[in-house]
């Protein structure tokens, strides 16, 4: 008995790690002596704070420590999964000798302002317990749970206490029982009130955009927080992250089922031969070398914080806040920039150097970045204030360029394509997380891009069920999910730069933007402006557009002219999206007025615009009012504010004028390809210029597009001689709809006589008799309205002509000429009339 003794003394020995127990002295000196440029002990009050029961980490900064102690600092950054649990020692002590602290309470240290930065792909088996920084986004967040840090255990069989057994990253019971006699390895029962928790969550993160090499696929990592790290980064925040690469086993692999069979050693046959052994690596039936990197943080901070880090998403923040945050010099260009009387056209310029013109949207995608100011009411709804900006248009037209060059602008940008992207993808995906089996929810693109820009190319290629995910995202700017017992609403409050393509390839000018365009009502009322770009022939534009590609190809450098840098324009829009600009009574008023002007124009008249005028849009004229008081940095939304807001909306609203009707036409074109016309047209109209006659109309025509007022440009091939027989699309429009209540009322009464097509003419002479002052006007006239009748006839099948026999056309090509004046005119059954 005497020699087995000492064993059992030496049993419950610990190594002792000297280097890491000097660390821990020196650290401790550190806390104790380190003073500040003003002579003042610096971690002595952040120590005082460490007793308020909810605080339990120090922060420490890095340069602190190398200017205090170098070999210390390098240590630590070597070593630092080995010291840390006794730097967290000393800052346990230290707090304890500066306050009252329960004597149970743990303490952890975070180090933070490391010099280097490492990205995802540099981490390696070399930088394994070293302390390092790295970068990415946050793409995932699993909810927080307690992770077992010590444990104390009760043994079954003869009830002794064995406390303080370290858990390392999975559930360790003591290998046997303290008590020398006992000789328990299995039973054991763990003490829950008298072991140690801490706060645990893991985080995924991605490789940003910018870092990732062409062509690959961005790497993951998970991110292990604990104690007052947790909850502190959300799903795509783009957050630095400091501590050491861990070793963990993987505990999906080890769970794999079908492996533990393989590891069964030789099984005997069944004439007692042996069988022939399992080949192959995975039978060789180790099982404990399936690990994988983590990284276990111990401190998290928002990259970049200045420009789109935490500090954009902080509400709280002020416009003095931020004006600290400058140096003497930012301060100065910015305060520059707000007294800059050409600050619109220049900041355009500066955000677009290589797109030519198009300035109307360089504006609306301006005013978006600035954003209105969000609100919320009475009763807790809220209303939005980022605006959404559509751009359609043809080919070659800078549509993807402008949403490449606000994403690279935009701190939190996420670009996507629409044909290319889910429903879940664009908004969040609840999935299945591979080591604890529970649901969690992973961010989409709009999540991604909180209080940022989401820009969607290819939009109306999105499928009908995907575009459904985004109504609630574009309006109420939150996403619901109800998905595998998860129910939750999360915020995306971001704005949408969509691009698309009409309908077709091209734009046609004598449809309007609906029909155009692929998208539905809902989708539409939701962008708060669409711009239209049209690809039109014109001598000027294409050499200047043709310059300044061959300048940009042929001298990059010199050819961007920049009144200001991007990162001046980036702390400009940061500051200036801390006003909050109140409408002024004087505005409120012209607000309500040019509103009515847009509804009642919207009413009446035949240019209607592309869409209805809703409520929504009167709320995009506030938010565009809004934007630009903020881009001004005013704290007063000026009637000046409100006339940009309302030109930039009615340029995206009154686009697209239906070009001149010619109405000689029909004349020059071959009685064969007028009857072609006709079979052409026996579907059911839609109430346009259908069909055949159509594509000559628009053919040569430069109609209106953007508001810019003009009619075409005369190029078809028209004797100059009868300038009388070219309509204006809203004229031609009335005559018909004219024309065609009259025929109505006269079939609904049953009076045959009026059908007549002479009758009809006649009519329609004397209705209009008070504009007609001479003969030669009254030939004009009647001419006139026999060419209208004969277009809406032959071309868009609106009226259908009876002869006596039957339907005109269908008789004997002998008939006599006599017939001609018997016609009768009935409309067609399937037309309805536009409002």
């Amino acid at each position: 008995m005497d020699l087995v003794e000492p064993a059992v003394e030496n049993q419950g020995q610990m190594v002792k790690d000297d280097l890491a127990e000097k660390c821990q002295k020196l650290f401790q000196a550190f806390l104790e002596e380190f003073q500040n440029s003003d002579g003042e002990l610096k971690y002595l009050r952040d120590a005082e704070e460490l007793i308020r029961p909810e605080r339990n980490t120090l922060l420490v900064s890095f340069t602190d420590l190398e200017g205090f102690n170098q070999p210390l600092a390098t240590a630590i950054q070597e070593e630092f999964y080995r010291v840390y649990p006794h730097l967290c020692r000393a800052v346990r002590n230290f707090a304890r000798d500066h306050g009252n602290v329960p004597a149970s309470k743990e303490f952890y240290v975070a180090i933070q302002d490391l010099p280097t930065r490492h990205k995802i792909r540099q981490l390696t088996t070399v930088r394994i317990g070293a302390l390092s920084r790295i970068s990415g986004q946050v793409v995932r967040t699993h909810p927080v749970h307690p992770e077992l840090v010590s444990g104390t255990f009760l043994c079954l069989d003869c009830q002794a206490v064995i406390k303080d057994v370290e858990q390392q990253f999975k559930y360790t019971q003591p290998s046997i029982c303290r008590n020398p006699v006992c000789n328990n390895r299995k039973r054991f029962l763990l003490d829950t009130n008298k072991s140690k928790f801490v706060d645990f969550q893991k985080v995924r993160i991605q490789e940003t955009q910018a870092e990732l090499p062409r062509g690959s696929i961005p790497r993951t990592m998970d991110i292990i927080l604990r104690a007052e790290a947790v909850e502190s980064a959300q799903a795509g925040d783009k957050c630095d992250f400091t501590g050491s690469l861990i070793v963990i086993p993987d505990v999906s692999q080890l769970a794999t089922p079908g492996l533990r069979a393989e590891t069964s050693t030789r099984t005997a046959g069944t004439q007692g031969y042996e069988n022939e052994g399992l080949r192959g690596l995975k039978a060789l039936g180790v099982r404990e070398l399936t690990y994988k990197l983590a990284f276990l943080a111990c401190h998290v901070a928002p990259t970049n914080p200045r420009f789109g880090g935490k500090e954009i998403r902080d509400e709280e923040q002020t416009a003095e806040g931020i004006k600290n945050q400058m140096s003497v010099k930012e301060w100065e260009k910015v305060f520059e920039m707000s007294q800059d009387k050409n600050l619109y056209h220049n900041l355009c310029t500066s955000l677009f150097p290589t797109i030519h013109g198009n300035d109307e949207v360089k504006r609306g995608i301006l005013l978006m970045l600035f954003g209105g100011v969000p609100k919320t009411t009475m009763e807790g709804t809220s209303l939005r204030g980022d605006v959404n900006v559509c751009v359609v248009g043809d080919p070659s037209t800078a549509k993807s360029q402008f949403l490449k060059h606000v994403e690279e602008f935009s701190p939190r940008a996420v670009y996507t394509s629409g044909k290319a992207s889910s429903a879940a993808g664009l908004t969040a995906a609840v999935v299945r997380d591979e080591e604890s089996h529970e649901f969690v929810i992973e961010a989409g693109a709009l999540m991604l891009a909180d209080n940022g820009v989401c820009c969607i190319d290819e939009f109306d290629k999105m499928e009908a069920r995907d575009q459904v995910a985004i109504h609630e995202a574009m309006e109420q700017q939150t996403i619901s999910i109800t998905k595998a017992g998860v129910k939750a609403t999360l915020n995306a409050r971001t704005s949408i730069l969509a691009a698309a393509n009409p309908v077709g390839g091209r734009y046609d000018r004598s449809k309007s933007l609906k029909q155009n365009v692929n998208l539905t009502a809902p989708i539409m009322s939701r962008f708060d402006l669409f711009f239209i770009l049209v690809d039109d022939c014109n001598e000027v534009t294409d050499y200047a557009i043709a310059r300044r590609i061959v300048d940009l190809h042929s001298r990059i450098a010199e050819s961007i002219d920049r009144v200001y840098a991007l990162d001046e324009i980036r702390r400009y829009l940061l500051f200036a999206r801390q006003f909050k600009p109140k409408i002024s009574q004087e505005s409120q008023d012209f607000i309500v007025e040019q509103y009515k002007r847009l509804r009642q124009r919207d009413g009446t008249g035949v240019t209607k615009s592309a869409w209805r005028i809703t409520v929504r849009q009167l709320e995009s004229m506030i938010r565009l009012s809004e934007a630009m008081a903020r881009m001004h940095c005013c704290d007063e939304v000026q009637p000046k504010h409100v006339k940009e807001a309302f030109r930039l909306l009615n340029k995206s609203i009154i686009r697209v004028e239906t070009p001149d009707v010619n109405l000689d036409q029909e004349d020059e074109e071959a009685a064969m390809e007028e009857e072609e016309g006709d079979q052409m047209n026996g579907h059911v109209p839609n109430g346009g210029i259908n069909g055949h006659g159509d594509g000559h109309v628009n053919g040569h025509v430069n109609g209106q597009v953007n508001g810019v007022n003009g009619h075409g440009d005369g190029s078809d091939k028209q004797p100059a001689a009868k300038p009388a027989m070219r309509l204006s699309f809203a004229e031609y429009r009335r005559i018909s709809n004219l024309l065609v209540l009259h025929l109505r009322r006269a079939e609904e009464e049953e009076d045959e006589t009026v059908l007549k097509k002479s009758e009809v003419v006649n009519w329609y002479l004397k209705e209009i008799e008070s504009e007609i002052d001479s003969e030669e006007e009254l030939i004009n006239k009647k001419a006139l309205i026999e060419k209208v009748i004969h277009r809406l006839v032959h071309c868009d099948s609106i009226l259908i002509e009876l002869s006596q026999s039957g339907l005109k056309g269908s008789s004997e090509p002998s008939a006599p000429e006599t017939q001609e004046e018997e016609v009768m005119l009935v409309v067609n059954p399937n037309y309805t009339l536009e409002d």
